[in-house]
């Protein structure tokens, strides 16, 4: 059999290894701004069209490259950040693999312009698809200017699967904003399409995040600044109040260079426990200065995941620093002694004890184990039950006035044929649950997963028929978030119209609500809005279809946080008489059970 193991050609080579550096207009915008940063540069003007796909050109005032170095730039593994293996252990540039410009040649028409301090005449090279078109020399400032024309123009099944301008443009404002981020004495400017979108003046770190981040911050920023010897944390945490419903604006920076790390994000976020609401998340920008030896940065050529020597020790400090900021400012979770208004009606503080009251319950075990002098209290095991009378005696004396009358309803009612729509039948516990009889046993509903699905549908329903009703503000609220959440919040106006939402655009980075549905609760406009931009963000590639839906989703799980139209005997039965009559009621819309149903047998076995 003849030999059938060759060596790929330099271009195959080249496109492979794009495809791993190179996924899309944001990855290439990344590596040229970092090259731009490695160069020394104190100005670097990005510019693009059409979300990359036909423009992508970085101007820096850099050093600049010989005709020499230029050339040797486009070679794969052909880098000025590393000479050998000792190096990788003290990396502290941006780039180091040599692998950034080759990839970006190889799919795509680029032209580098670029001049070193000490020379009048500077070098221009054009290249397509890695074959070197044109080198010469010409006249051009200082630093470095390189351009990217129509990005994967030789790789058409890859420039098919590019998204909308829109989400290929929040890409880059992604990868745009942690750049900027990381360097704020560096100028930054943007255009995208001929219209400027960011003009970042050199500056304080806390400038730079209010100018990217939004104004929203400028008064809820914390400090960190605490150093060690194996590490150097400091930046900015937000104060409670600043924490969003949305994952996005937490920043880590190991050395100046971005990482994403769920185990660092744990420290921070156990740091705020008793501070934030459930399903929160802080806002932080963090910096970690560490020695280049105890981390490794080499695991992947995106070089957003890092592995460190010690994981625990990196956690604790981290967590300590986190905290002590938190301590420092005054922002910690306090206890609250003041008394329950509610406590002084309870009949067991009204009515006065007897003194045959007094003297049983001083010969209880209970009061025994709890007032032993130089003792910890006692509680017996659950298998030493000696004393379970005493239990049973007192609840014997519980007024029967106090015991609900539902509580007597009989479990298994032969004329039911469905869940029991009477007063007395359905009982609230704990403001979570519903219990009911039924034909064959009792259910129980969930209370807040049954209002999700009743919502949905009403919504759905409204949404169809095209006339979701709207209530007009009388005093009309802005809404602020970052160009990223802009982006996304403009492209889904229309659908936000259709479930009730009145909002406009009002000047950059700002929106007007008008007006919202009219069975969202005052003040609840801003967590929907949040939540909508957290969707956009993290929906997959082919969920536009299915956005309309996970709005009604969404909007239908915050209307369904109203408990008290369940508090009274007639919003329960209201509840379960909708609930049942919903084309599906025993699912939420994303899939949840919402009840469920024990026979009388199955009670009957659990009860021996």
């Amino acid at each position: 059999m003849a030999d059938i193991i060759q060596l790929l050609s330099e271009h195959i080579a080249n496109q492979i290894a794009a495809g791993e550096v190179i996924q899309r207009p944001a990855s290439a915008i990344k590596e040229l701004l970092e090259n731009a940063i490695d160069a020394g540069a104190t100005d670097i003007q990005l510019v693009i069209k059409d979300a990359g796909k036909e423009l992508i050109q970085v101007i820096d005032n850099g050093k600049g490259m010989s005709p020499t170095d230029a050339r040797m730039s486009f070679e794969r593994h052909a880098t000025s950040k590393i000479k050998n293996i000792d190096d990788l252990f003290t990396i502290r540039t941006m780039g180091f693999r040599g692998e950034a410009l080759a990839s970006i040649a190889a799919v795509a028409q680029v032209e580098m312009r670029s001049r070193q301090t000490e020379t009048e005449v500077g070098t221009r090279i054009v290249i397509e698809g890695t074959e070197v078109k044109l080198q010469e020399a010409c006249a051009t400032p200082e630093g470095t200017n390189i351009m990217v024309k129509n990005l994967f123009f030789n790789v058409p099944a890859r420039r098919h699967f590019l998204k909308s301008n829109t989400t290929e443009f929040r890409h880059i404002l992604d990868e745009f904003t942690r750049v900027a981020l990381a360097h704020p004495a560096i100028a930054f400017k943007l255009w995208h399409n001929g219209v400027e979108q960011f003009h970042l003046s050199a500056g304080s770190m806390k400038m730079r995040i209010v100018e990217l981040l939004g104004k929203s911050y400028e008064k809820n920023l914390v400090p960190v600044e605490e150093q060690a010897d194996a590490l150097t944390i400091n930046g900015f945490i937000g104060k409670p109040e600043a924490a969003n419903r949305t994952r996005g604006n937490q920043f880590f920076f190991i050395n100046n260079r971005f990482i994403r790390n769920s185990f660092l994000h744990h420290a921070v976020v156990t740091a705020y426990e008793g501070l934030l609401e459930k399903e929160s998340f802080p806002f932080y920008v963090l910096f970690l200065e560490i020695d280049p030896a105890r981390v490794d940065v080499n695991v992947h050529p995106t070089k957003q995941e890092v592995k460190f020597e010690d994981d625990r020790l990196m956690y604790a400090y981290l967590h300590a620093a986190v905290k002590h900021a938190l301590a420092r400012y005054n922002i910690s979770p306090s206890l609250d002694f003041t008394l329950n208004p509610e406590i002084q009606h309870l009949p067991s503080v009204n009515i006065p004890a007897t003194e045959q009251q007094v003297d049983s319950t001083q010969k209880g075990y209970l009061y025994n184990t709890f007032t032993g002098k130089n003792q910890a209290h006692f509680i017996e095991k659950k298998d030493s039950l000696r004393n379970w009378k005493d239990l049973y005696e007192i609840a014997k004396t519980t007024p029967s006035q106090h015991i609900p009358e539902a509580t007597q309803a009989p479990l298994h009612n032969e004329n039911e044929a469905k869940p029991a729509s009477v007063t007395s039948n359905a009982l609230l516990i704990q403001g979570s649950l519903l219990i009911t009889t039924v034909k064959s046993g009792m259910m129980v509903i969930h209370i807040r997963r049954a209002q999700e699905r009743i919502w949905y549908e009403r919504l759905l329903q409204e949404f169809n028929n095209g006339n979701a009703p709207s209530q007009q503000l009388l005093f009309p609220t802005t809404y602020e978030t970052s160009q990223q959440d802009a982006l996304l919040l403009t492209e889904v106006l229309p659908e936000l119209s259709k479930i009730g939402f009145d909002i406009a655009p009002f000047g950059q980075n700002t929106f007007v609500v008008q007006g919202v549905p009219s069975a969202l609760p005052a003040g609840e406009e801003k967590n929907v809005l949040d939540e909508v931009s957290d969707q956009l963000k993290h929906e997959s590639s082919d969920a536009v279809v299915n956005r309309t839906d996970k709005l009604l989703v969404n909007m239908a799980r915050r209307l369904s946080l109203n408990k008290h139209a369940i508090q009274q005997p007639e919003g329960r039965e209201a509840l379960i008489d909708e609930l049942f009559a919903c084309s599906q009621p025993e699912y939420t819309p994303d899939g949840k059970k919402i009840f469920m149903l024990l026979k009388k047998d199955e009670l009957d076995n659990m009860l021996g």
